[in-house]
């Protein structure tokens, strides 16, 4: 897992840092913060958003998709994608 996590570790700061021309969409940066959440926390949990919170609602929702999913099986998948648009940029 040492492994796995040292790579998770090292795409986030990745992305964290990315400049360039890649202009995520809005899903994708959802998903994005899904598998991260799902990665570092588990399964979603807290109280879901009110009505007129748009952006909250999203989030929860995306990560809320993923419930069931190891921690271990979202960095890999977050993994994977950082490399995908590595590869393209």
């Amino acid at each position: 897992m040492s492994d796995l996590k040292t790579q998770f570790d090292e795409a986030v700061e990745l992305v964290r840092t990315a400049k360039g021309n890649f202009k995520p969409s809005q899903n994708f940066q959802l998903e994005m913060y899904a598998l991260f959440k799902q990665a570092t926390e588990g399964d979603v949990h807290g109280k879901k958003p009110g009505f007129t919170d748009f952006v909250g609602k999203a989030k929860y929702g995306a990560w809320e998709k993923l419930k069931g999913k190891s921690q271990e099986e979202a960095m890999k998948i977050y993994i994977e994608k950082v490399n995908e648009i590595k590869a393209k940029y």
